[in-house]
């Protein structure tokens, strides 16, 4: 027999959900035959599969699994067993790229570098994007579960995102983040001026696929809804900073929107325009997309969380040379006499 105690981090899980994650290495079809053999009990009742399960109670399962059949029965889960080996990241990679702008007791946030994917993927070298990241810092840090995020960037976006520590926490903040509970605010510089200082762009989005990679067209019956509410924070000639709220959050939905209205952020090199991205790569070193999450805000267990991010240094120098610019075409006062 083998007997696990839920913790914290399959707490609120469904009981077949918690045996694929606790025994990685077993087929399905082996959880199939013990609960429909009736070998696994939750506190001494017969369990089905859908039963929630809840901190504390105890899992008693009459069955022992190849994988650990060298384990002795009754020994507790070894602490780091995350499943399958995840990759690590080097820890001079780490150390070098990962940033923690908050660490709490059930998520840290972190404020992620251009250039750095969210996770692993086609293109992506072994070992550096942010999952594998946070992975080796988790190990580091001794964590029982293995450090998730919540949601993702864009490669190429740089900013804030937030990661949960135990499982209760991620399956928490993805209900948070579906039901809009988390505010997220960017900053983006936009080709062209606004019509309005305010705006709200409401149109949906649907994904295409193709050799060049995942795109979202916009304004299709078959897309998904999607909400972008901005506010110009700062006017150029022939630019503009704006402040971002969504209220959907769907891949690419910044970079398709503003694309849609006619607006494409500076630096994108899928949405936008090209001759420009060449020109500020020229004029001004700019060698990303001008897209950063300058802000998250919400409410965690009675606390207010609140936190900015700077924009890093690379977008400050571009909007440091178009206030230079702005001031040298500007008007000057007629001398009096």
């Amino acid at each position: 027999m083998i007997t696990r105690v839920i913790d914290r981090d399959f707490a609120n899980m469904r009981l077949d959900r918690f045996l694929r994650k606790a025994f990685p290495n077993e087929p399905l079809s082996t959880f199939f035959a013990i609960l429909r053999k009736k070998k696994v009990r939750v506190n001494g009742v017969h369990a089905k599969a859908p039963q929630t399960l809840h901190e504390g109670d105890t899992v008693d399962i009459y069955e022992n699994f190849k994988s650990i059949a060298n384990e002795n029965e009754n020994a507790a889960p070894v602490k780091k067993a995350w499943g399958t080996a995840p990759q690590f990241s080097e820890r001079y990679f780490v150390e070098q790229n990962l940033n923690i702008a908050l660490e709490k007791e059930d998520f840290v946030i972190i404020d992620k570098p251009s250039g750095i994917p969210s996770q692993p993927g086609t293109g992506t070298r072994k070992g550096e994007s942010l999952v594998e990241m946070l992975w080796q810092w988790g190990n580091d840090q001794q964590l029982d579960f293995k450090p998730t995020i919540a949601h993702r960037l864009d490669e190429e976006t740089s900013g804030l995102l937030v990661a949960a520590l135990h499982g209760d926490t991620l399956r928490e903040l993805t209900k948070m983040l579906r039901e809009h509970q988390i505010k997220k605010n960017y900053l983006a510089l936009v080709k062209g001026n606004l019509d309005k200082e305010r705006g709200t762009i409401n149109t949906t989005l649907e994904r295409t696929d193709s050799k060049a990679g995942a795109k979202m067209k916009t304004g299709t019956k078959e897309g998904i809804n999607a909400v972008t509410h901005y506010a110009v924070k700062e006017r150029f000639d022939g630019y503009d900073l704006v402040k971002i709220d969504l209220e959907t959050g769907r891949m690419h939905q910044i970079r398709a929107h503003f694309e849609s209205i006619g607006h494409p952020l500076i630096g994108d090199s899928r949405y936008g325009d090209f001759s420009l991205n060449r020109e500020f790569k020229k004029n001004f070193g700019l060698k990303r997309l001008f897209l950063h999450s300058a802000r998250l805000d919400f409410e965690w267990h009675g606390e207010k969380i609140g936190i900015d991010s700077a924009l890093p240094l690379e977008l400050k120098c571009v909007i440091k040379e178009l206030r230079n610019l702005r001031k040298k075409s500007a008007p000057k006062n007629p001398t009096r006499k």
